[in-house]
């Protein structure tokens, strides 16, 4: 669920004044709830309406999102979506789009994925379902679901392990393993150049 704005917090998320938004609410531009006690608020669908105009909250979509680490894995990749389509049946959900795509879980520069959380920013996507945690992301899945939640978007994970191989999260390590030392040689041959172009300067004196 979204936040909620009582008029001044929902004036300062607009860069307007009170008195402005109290306007907009007479001529009809805007509609302000209201809670039992009578009292007026807002939330995240009516900030986007103001900041993004022609923004339509009923249009939201439903995304399932599918990964794997490695080319190798597509068969997995199959299986998970073939897996979630199920899910997502039993639960009733009317799917608007699948995103597949096949990048390591540490990675969070994946194109897909920036642009899947791109899309929840702008609040474009209501509900956000992932087989498991770790195909969001390996790590740091509750600031995700942090930002999901700011853009009004729930995230539904289906918790099926199966699809959250172990050894994925091997590949990943050895990925960073592998990154880092591809660093450190590279800071070795830079230091043996410096050395060697030291030494050439103290031959040339």
């Amino acid at each position: 669920m979204g936040s909620v704005y009582r008029i001044g917090e929902f004036a300062k998320r607009v860069g307007r004044s009170v008195s402005t938004v109290r306007r907009w609410e007479a001529e009809g531009r805007i509609t302000a709830r209201r809670l039992p006690s009578g009292q007026r608020y807002f939330d995240d669908s009516d900030v986007r309406r103001v900041l993004q105009p022609g923004f339509d909250a009923a249009r939201r979509k439903v995304v399932v999102y599918c990964r794997v680490s490695s080319p190798g894995q597509k068969p997995d990749l199959a299986s998970q979506v073939a897996a979630m389509q199920q899910f997502c049946l039993a639960r009733g959900l009317a799917v608007d789009e699948w995103i597949s795509e096949v990048g390591g879980g540490l990675d969070l520069r994946r194109k897909e994925f920036l642009a899947l959380m791109d899309a929840v920013d702008r609040g474009e996507v209501a509900t956000l379902v992932v087989a498991h945690k770790d195909r969001l992301a390996r790590f740091g899945f509750d600031f995700l679901e942090h930002v999901a939640a700011r853009g009004g978007c729930e995230i539904v994970v289906a918790n099926q392990e199966s699809l959250s191989p172990q050894q994925e999260l091997v590949d990943d390590l050895l990925a960073i393993v592998g990154s880092f030392s591809g660093r450190l040689d590279g800071l070795r041959r830079y230091e043996k150049e410096l050395k060697g172009a030291d030494l050439t300067l103290e031959g040339d004196r």
